[in-house]
């Protein structure tokens, strides 16, 4: 289990109290956006230092705190300006503790578990990455500020153009989107040293698993959409694939082409 891992810098009271709050977050439904709407998504703006200033709280508060200490996922975290990745209207909340909706029924993950998935995932430089559920590009930035090369997907049309158009216009030329459905992968860039999916599948894509590079990792919230999910970390040695459950989350479902 993860936990131990979670609680490697102490084992007081207080940190375990400060695990059990976690989990109790994680376990919190996301927002119930109206499915179909539509979000006005921010522009760049001239506020961008205080900005930085709530980004170096939220690393420090909700990233740190919390047992994070991978130095390039905190420098990611730190790095990539979360309130371009969320509507207008929500701008203010963009570096709170919690998902946000971003329309078409759909949610950009809490800090925290954008940061442990990527975590998860020990992925570096050279790192052929694939993310499955691209919403608003926001962990495909995470993992473009770490990784060369990043293979994103997301089924819905609107949200697929404006994340391409989004990281385009921040400069993540190596984040590559496609419009599809990401149960079946991306065969054509494969095979992946590392696969992210962020919405509930009810079973491990085997596509998925067959597109996992040797030694490569994958990590998936498995589970029914209307109930607590795990996350899990699948792992691929010499061709045998194993699972370790890593923590109880509550994501949105996978959407399916049918």
């Amino acid at each position: 289990m993860y936990t131990s891992t979670l609680l490697r810098h102490g084992s007081s009271m207080a940190r375990s109290l400060q695990f059990i709050l976690v989990v109790l977050t994680l376990m919190h439904p996301p927002d119930r956006p109206v499915p179909g709407r539509r979000l006005q998504f921010d522009e760049p703006q001239s506020q961008d230092r205080s900005e930085a200033q709530s980004r170096d709280n939220m690393v420090r508060t909700q990233i740190l705190a919390r047992g994070i200490h991978d130095s390039a996922v905190v420098r990611a975290m730190r790095t990539v300006p979360r309130h371009r990745f969320v509507p207008e209207e929500l701008k203010s909340d963009a570096y709170d503790d919690g998902p946000l909706p971003i329309g078409y029924g759909q949610t950009i993950s809490q800090p925290y578990i954008v940061a442990l998935m990527t975590e998860l995932l020990q992925v570096k430089r050279t790192d052929r990455v694939l993310e499955i559920g691209t919403g608003s590009g926001y962990q495909a930035a995470v993992l473009g500020e770490i990784c060369d090369s990043v293979w994103t997907i997301e089924i819905i049309d609107e949200l697929a153009s404006e994340a391409r158009s989004r990281l385009n216009r921040l400069g993540y030329d190596g984040v590559s989107v496609r419009s599809a459905d990401g149960y079946y992968g991306w065969p054509d860039h494969g095979p992946f040293d590392a696969i992210m999916v962020t919405a509930a599948a009810e079973h491990i894509p085997p596509p998925l698993v067959s597109q996992l590079a040797n030694n490569g990792r994958m990590v998936i919230p498995v589970g029914h959409p209307f109930f607590v999910q795990n996350l899990v970390l699948v792992e691929k040695h010499n061709g045998a694939v194993t699972t370790r459950t890593i923590l109880p989350v509550r994501f949105v479902p996978l959407t399916r082409s049918q």
